[in-house]
Formats: C-alpha cells, sequence, structure tokens
C-alpha cells in the first residue's frame, strides 16, 4: 500500500519546523524502514499553510509548481539546521466564518490524492486540523509555538530557541544598561500565556517580570525599584510580555486589524511602562521590543532534537492510523493526545506555582 502525506507549517515561523519536516520525510521514506512496514510513502510539502491547499489548482502545472514541493531524503537533508520554514507559511484560515473556503480545501485534498494531512502549527492551525478532521479527512498535528502555550504536550516547537534569543538580548542590554545607570524595559511575545516572559527574564536575571496572567501596578512596580536604589547594582532589567495587564486596565494594542483568526496586533506596553516609570521616579529608563527576533535565527540543540522526535512520531501515528491527533511531550516521553483536547483553551503560566506576586517575578520556593 502507498500512502501521500501533504506535510505544512502554519501560523508564526520558527526555529524547528524545518527539522520537523525532515524527520516527517526521512522516517517516512527510509529504505530500511520500508522493508519492515507494509505501507510506503510519497511527501509533499504544502507552501504557504493553509492557504498553499485553498489556492492550489490542482489541474495547473503552474499552480502545482507553486504550491507543492515534492519532498524526499536528499532534499530535506541538511533542513534541521536553519530556522524559519523552507515551505512558507500564512495565516490563513479555511474555517474563516467570513470567508470559509473548506470546501475549496475538502476538494483540492481530493484531487490531489492526498492521504494524510500533517499540519505543524499552534492552536489556531490545529483547530483547522481538527475541524479537517471531523470531516473526515486523516489528520495530524505536531505542537508548534515559541508561546509554549498549547494545552496537551509540556514542550512546543520554537520555545526553546526563543528563550534563548530573550537571554541572549538582555545580556546584551546589561553592558549599556549598567554603563548609563539605566533601566531597560524588555517586550517579548507572549498575548495570552507569560511563559516566554517568565523563563526568558528567569534565565537572563530579570528584576521584574510581569506577564499576562498576572496584573501588574505600576506602584508596587516603581516601589519595588526604588528599593534597589542606593545598593551595590545600578541598573535594572524588567521584562514584560506584549499581553501583560495594567491592574483594571486592558492590554496595550499595536494594531486593531484582525487576523482571519480574529486576533488583534498587541505591542508597546513596554514603552508604556517605561515612560511610566520615568515620570514617577526620575530614573532614566528606555525599552525594548524583541518582537520578531524572537522567532528567528538557528534553532537550539532541544528544538532540533524535539523536531526530530515529533516528526518520527508523525509517522508512527499515520503508520498506527492515530488520526486526529497530535504529537506530544508529556513528563519526558513522546506521546499523542486528541487534537479536541489541545484547542479551546490554552496552557497559562501556573501563578500560585511558578510566580512570585509580591515581587514580580518568578517564585523562589519550588518544593512546597
Amino acid at each position: 500500500m502507498k500512502m501521500k502525506i501533504a506535510v505544512l507549517t502554519g501560523g508564526g515561523d520558527c526555529p524547528g519546523l524545518n527539522g520537523a519536516v525532515k524527520w516527517i520525510t526521512k522516517s517516512a521514506m527510509d529504505s530500511w524502514l520500508s522493508s519492515k512496514r507494509a505501507t510506503d510513502f510519497d511527501v509533499i510539502g504544502i507552501s504557504e499553510g493553509w492557504r498553499g491547499l485553498v489556492d492550489v489548482d490542482p489541474e495547473d502545472p503552474k499552480s502545482c509548481e507553486r504550491y507543492l514541493k515534492p519532498l524526499d531524503e536528499e532534499i530535506v537533508r541538511t533542513w534541521d539546521r536553519y530556522g524559519g520554514t523552507n515551505l512558507g507559511t500564512s495565516r490563513t484560515n479555511p474555517f474563516n466564518p467570513k470567508n470559509d473556503r473548506s470546501d475549496i480545501l475538502l476538494d483540492n485534498i481530493k484531487k490531489l490524492g492526498i492521504d494524510v494531512v500533517v499540519a505543524i502549527g499552534g492552536e489556531d492551525t490545529l483547530g483547522a486540523a481538527y475541524r479537517l478532521h471531523k470531516l473526515g479527512v486523516k489528520t495530524i498535528g505536531i505542537p508548534k509555538t515559541i508561546d509554549n502555550d498549547l494545552m496537551g504536550t509540556d514542550y512546543s516547537l520554537g520555545f526553546d530557541t526563543a528563550v534563548n534569543v530573550i537571554t541572549e538580548e538582555i545580556d546584551r542590554l546589561r553592558t549599556t544598561a549598567g554603563s548609563h545607570s539605566r533601566i531597560f524595559v524588555v517586550e517579548t511575545m507572549g498575548r495570552h500565556a507569560g511563559w516566554l516572559a517568565l523563563h526568558g527574564g528567569e534565565c537572563s536575571g530579570a528584576y521584574i517580570i510581569l506577564v499576562p496572567e498576572y496584573s501588574f501596578s505600576l506602584e508596587e512596580v516603581c516601589s519595588l525599584l526604588q528599593e534597589r536604589k542606593g545598593r551595590e547594582i545600578r541598573y535594572a532589567i524588567i521584562v514584560v510580555a506584549e499581553g501583560a495587564k495594567l491592574a483594571g486596565k486592558e492590554e496595550v494594542i499595536q494594531s486593531d486589524k484582525v487576523d482571519e483568526f480574529g486576533h488583534i496586533t498587541l505591542g508597546g506596553i513596554a514603552k508604556f511602562v517605561a515612560e511610566e516609570i520615568e515620570e514617577r521616579t526620575n530614573y532614566e529608563t528606555r525599552h525594548l521590543i524583541l518582537s520578531h527576533l524572537q522567532r528567528g535565527g538557528t534553532p537550539s540543540a532541544h528544538d532540533r532534537l524535539m523536531a526530530r522526535w515529533y516528526g518520527i512520531a508523525a509517522v508512527d501515528m499515520i503508520l498506527n492510523e492515530d488520526f486526529g491527533r497530535m504529537a506530544s511531550l508529556q513528563r519526558g516521553e513522546i506521546t499523542s493526545v486528541p487534537l479536541k483536547e489541545c484547542i479551546g483553551r490554552l496552557k497559562l503560566v501556573d501563578i500560585e506555582k511558578y510566580y512570585d506576586k509580591e515581587r514580580y517575578n518568578g517564585r523562589r520556593s519550588i518544593i512546597r
């Protein structure tokens, strides 16, 4: 029996995506493994995420050349070394209620002879994969989001590399912050979940960390900074997630333009906090928004390893007919969970367990 696997990457790019595509392809087409199983595979990469499967014209060779990329072991051999996604991505939602193209999606999958769709993405991408599964298409999910907020898994691709980027950038900031006795407010991604800000702040030794899960008071932030004044440390680093909120207020919005999944663009909380600190304390304060730098660069060793494991797991799930499920890491073991359990809600920072509400930082008591 021969099956055709279509693999796509959706949503924001991040390091680890290319590695997952590589290991799906290598595991599916490995000649040594093929001799031991009854199923052979063809693998095609879909360009630009769900957009590729919606916009492709199966009867137009030029359209197919643009959106369909036949993959083999030689083509993907070095892919895991590089960040981003060689297949390209988009935030296209084929089930957008304002522009539902799910019928076109289903028709194209049928015309292209695709047996299984492997979707690598976050809640939005995997939500579309789940809806596709309910319509009778065999789907497999792989978790990807630098926010690490997907339910059903302890780890999502891209998170470790993003934390490393935050740590490295803050390490660089320390030299200028110390030289000028300045306060720096660093803004990370994290719309609803504060894992990036929390772990990035902890790893870089930030003095204050502000997360979306716990609203903050500017009075308390300034009080913490004033308590530090006069000690041997002449500067302070504050890390704030883009979705962090001032008590009683909403998130700071960069743009009210809504994407196909209904998300507005957040950003600017670091600027607001920095200006308030300087006005209230007269301490020289600057801000830095890391933005898409957190998505860039080469994947860390951990993301390369997880990409390998998840790619291999996806092919195992196909062979075991575990469709409508997502590859998952739980307590150090690779397993799978139903896609239904991974969407509709997010894995947020447990404030009582991981956050010090008095010092606005990670807890200094772990075992209780």
